[in-house]
């Protein structure tokens, strides 16, 4: 019998990190603002917003404090609200709380993506949008951007699972106001935590970066477009010295040179989690039992886990697949059936305000996650898409086999 994959190990960090790394340890330069210039986190930034084709970027600790820090640079009022997916991870409600602002949840399709209905009808209820492209599921940002733009509502991108994925040939991040990344070892590149966030507006970066942790005069080392501080961006530093409040946020040295050298990886791991997705994702959906959501036409994905909906199975029959699938080494996250999900919303308890999404709740009863690296080898992908259609087989009666 063949064995399982290990599903949880991200790739290796690039041999090229490690000369990095050591001249970093030798010199016990750590913190950003140290050197005068050119310190491993601004050369990151730089890196990175050329790479998505933004002209200002902010590395901080995690993708949860771009968001934080995205909504104080909006300088949103307290209590103001603010409209965001009910499928998404806990961390994005909580940087909401943690702006002193209040999280407005809409429905969610059981495509995973946002329900525009819902959107729509509790827009004019709310001063600003998350677009939370959850497990790299984009939801219509046509749609989405003509309802806020004609409205004046700023979006903020939650691309934390999308780095690399386009829409019409577009870096997700950069359709909002602003795009937030996660470097956490879940996602395309792998620091442990950390994040990024990326706009082209320079007075909000300004106050972002100033509130990021950028005392006295250190904003004067972030750089803008073309590598020096352009004088749209010198006014809105200036604008902003000792008027905002210091959060102390900063990503520091080990994390970017970690983040740097896997830059180069991105293109490469886009494209071999793309092919693994769609070569898993045509196997399960030979079970009528199982239903991998379709991108929209616009989408196109980068990613490294895989989504799937039961059909026709009841609470106890998924219970069974996923017990079934872990006897035989694939752990399935049922969204709704694992106890204290932090992607189930009814999980939320320290939300200011509760709501009740039925078709949100029920899509995420029967919704499942399976985390596909871009490493494992088509052998692999195999073994995995087996298990699960056999775990379904024993749940529901045999599927036809693979090919005929």
């Amino acid at each position: 019998m063949t064995l399982p994959p290990n599903v949880h190990d991200a790739e290796p960090i690039p041999a090229a990190a490690k000369d990095a790394i050591d001249a970093l340890m030798k010199s016990g330069d750590l913190f950003r603002y140290t050197a005068p210039q050119d310190a491993p986190v601004a050369l990151l930034e730089a890196e990175f917003a050329e790479l998505l084709g933004s002209k200002y970027a902010l590395a901080v600790s995690s993708c949860s404090a771009a968001l934080f820090l995205s909504l104080k640079a909006l300088g949103l009022p307290r209590d103001a609200r603010v409209l965001i997916p009910g499928f998404t991870f806990a961390a994005v409600p909580s940087s909401i709380v943690h702006a002193d602002c209040i999280p407005v949840l809409c429905e969610v399709g059981q495509n995973y993506r946002i329900d525009i209905a819902d959107f729509e009808a509790k827009l004019d209820t709310v001063q600003a949008v998350i677009i939370s492209h959850m497990r790299g599921h984009t939801s219509d940002m046509d749609a989405i951007m003509e309802l806020c733009d004609a409205r004046g509502i700023p979006v903020i991108e939650d691309a934390a699972h999308s780095l690399g994925t386009t829409w019409h040939g577009r870096n997700i991040g950069t359709i909002g106001k602003v795009g937030c990344f996660s470097f956490q070892s879940y996602k395309m590149i792998n620091a442990g935590e950390g994040g990024i966030l990326i706009t082209d507006d320079a007075d909000l970066v300004a106050r972002a970066v100033i509130m990021s942790g950028a005392y006295e005069h250190n904003w004067k080392k972030h750089k803008g477009p073309h590598g020096d501080n352009s004088p749209e961006l010198e006014e809105a530093f200036a604008k902003w010295q000792n008027k905002l409040p210091l959060y102390n946020l900063r990503m520091n040295n080990l994390s970017a040179v970690v983040i740097r050298p896997q830059i180069p990886e991105l293109a490469r791991r886009v494209r071999d989690g793309l092919a693994n997705h769609d070569y898993v994702a045509n196997r399960l959906n030979t079970s009528p039992h199982i239903d991998v959501p379709a991108p929209l036409a616009p989408e196109q994905r980068a990613p490294d886990s895989i989504q799937f909906n039961l059909v026709d199975m009841d609470d106890a029959d998924i219970r069974a697949f996923s017990a079934a699938a872990e006897g035989r080494g694939v752990k399935v996250q049922v969204f709704g059936q694992s106890e204290d999900n932090a992607r189930a919303f009814w999980n939320w308890q320290f939300l200011p305000e509760q709501v009740e999404l039925p078709n949100t709740r029920s899509m995420l009863m029967s919704a499942c996650d399976v985390r596909l690296p871009v490493r494992l080898t088509r052998q692999e992908l195999d073994v995995i898409a087996d298990i699960l259609l056999a775990s379904v087989a024993e749940v529901t009666g045999p599927v036809p086999v693979y090919g005929t």
